[in-house]
């Protein structure tokens, strides 16, 4: 294997509630209040549709998309959603700065340090703006790919302490069984006095509606003992997933950085918070010099 790469599951298809439009000159991001399912293909006009966006709205009250079912691919829910604070250079896409809330790999005058994270609140790096949770969520849709998923990537508090929290408690009642699984991802609306009010939309994780929660669990232990007689097997899926993600310090390439400042950069809404970002050379310049 590749070493300094890190190896994550195939990605062939992306999950968004908003799109980047082009107003006055420049690509702002914009929230919508339904999941949009799209290629990885971008044109003129935005992300190319996937024909799934246009067969799961068939079924959807008013062609409007707030519901998705879905698998997982591994057990593990740290596997399924990779969450972590980071700071990306807003010109090259490339991580400054990525830490846990304990923490962190950081680039200095010295090269890549290993430093404590103390979280944007309380690091003098990421109050000066910029630094922001940032997660993202692999999912199987349908069963016309056996290992590639969709990935669903927010910097909003909400969906992250959510999605969290649903695959943890999921994992935890199942018996370990979230790969099997059978579950529903959902877009839900609230409003903060930070928003003024106005709706913002997260995304929560929860059974089928058709489907009450022990029947879902009876149903993934009969499909995981199916595969396991059919020879799959989880756990060492689980564990070369992990050693996979391991091996690079970083698991966000350039490119995925760069559509990451696109998309979230400007966004406060999903974040219940304003947040302002420094320019790409002037971080690069304050991380030198601490």
């Amino acid at each position: 294997m590749i070493k300094g790469l890190a190896i994550t599951p195939p990605i062939i298809g992306r999950i968004s509630i908003g799109r980047v439009i082009e107003k006055n000159g420049k690509r702002l991001p914009e929230k919508d209040d339904q999941f949009t399912v799209t290629t990885q293909i971008q044109g003129r006009d935005g992300w190319l549709l996937h024909p799934l966006d246009e067969q799961l709205r068939k079924d959807s009250p008013g062609n409007k998309l707030r519901a998705i079912p879905v698998r997982m691919l591994f057990n593990d829910p740290d596997l399924n959603l990779r969450a972590e604070y980071s700071l990306f250079d807003r010109q090259t896409g490339r991580p400054l700065c990525v830490g846990d809330g304990e923490l962190c790999r950081r680039q200095t005058a010295e090269g890549w340090e290993h430093l404590p994270c103390p979280g944007p609140d309380q690091c003098d790096i990421g109050k000066q703006g910029g630094c922001k949770p940032y997660a993202r969520l692999s999912v199987r849709i349908g069963d016309d790919e056996d290992l590639g998923v969709f990935v669903f990537r927010t910097t909003g508090y909400n969906s992250i302490r959510t999605l969290t929290a649903r695959l943890r408690y999921y994992h935890a009642i199942s018996g370990g069984l979230l790969a099997t699984l059978p579950l529903c991802l959902r877009l839900r609306g609230k409003s903060t006095t930070q928003s003024h009010r106005a709706p913002i939309y997260y995304v929560d994780l929860t059974t089928l509606d058709d489907v009450p929660l022990s029947m879902a669990i009876g149903q993934a232990k009969q499909d995981a003992e199916r595969l396991a007689t059919e020879g799959l097997s989880q756990d060492a899926l689980d564990e070369t997933a992990r050693a996979g993600f391991g091996a690079a310090a970083f698991e966000v390439l350039e490119e995925e950085g760069l559509q990451v400042v696109e998309e979230f950069a400007s966004d406060a809404a999903d974040n219940d918070t304003d947040v302002k970002v420094e320019s790409g050379s002037g971080l690069r310049q304050k991380l030198a010099a601490r």
